[in-house]
């Protein structure tokens, strides 16, 4: 069976999770393992199924239609006008590709928005919306599976870090509630 990394390499580091798992690392993970089928990727469509075909010893198989279908690359678009700032958004976007703050008005940066449609629930007032971005004038090219990959370990990090500050803060006040 192929290493993790090799397999990881072949996904498109959306971190879309319609594969069953948190991220492509995960799923790479798991059809490593023998846990997953290499037809669950959406994004990655029959290129990527073609692709870790050929690298695991596999047969190819049309993609699972109970993880989604294949379609062009989206980009979120946000109704700047109808956003009420509630930030629910931000939370979930795996590359930090949404900026705002509470109770302003958010937006995506195109260039770094992977179309994982993962900030679309959340959202109160339904004012994310998912479009082609191959129709947007204004939209970069979709980003690389790599950039993909490093913004995505970049944001899991900072999240780490963020929960070690916070359990930091609760052991130090539980420490001064105990010797206080």
């Amino acid at each position: 069976m192929a290493a993790v990394d090799q397999i990881d390499a072949l996904l498109p580091q959306t971190q879309c999770t319609r594969c069953g798992y948190q991220g492509c690392r995960p799923y790479a993970q798991a059809i490593a393992d023998g846990k997953a089928a290499i037809n669950q990727c959406p994004p990655g469509g029959a290129e990527a199924i073609g692709a870790l075909a050929r690298l695991t010893g596999q047969a190819a198989r049309p993609l699972n239609p109970a993880n989604g279908c294949e379609g062009p690359p989206l980009v979120a678009q946000i109704d700047e006008a109808a956003c009420i700032g509630c930030a629910k958004c931000l939370p979930p976007c795996p590359v930090d590709a949404i900026l705002g703050a509470q109770k302003q008005m958010h937006t995506v940066l195109l260039a770094l928005c992977t179309g994982c449609e993962l900030c679309v629930a959340p959202c109160p007032v339904d004012c994310i919306t998912m479009v082609p971005r191959a129709g947007l004038a204004q939209a970069a090219p979709a980003p690389s599976a790599p950039e993909n990959r490093a913004r995505h370990a970049a944001h899991t990090a900072r999240l780490a870090g963020r929960a070690e500050q916070r359990a930091a803060l609760i052991r130090a006040r539980k420490h001064d509630d105990t010797t206080g």
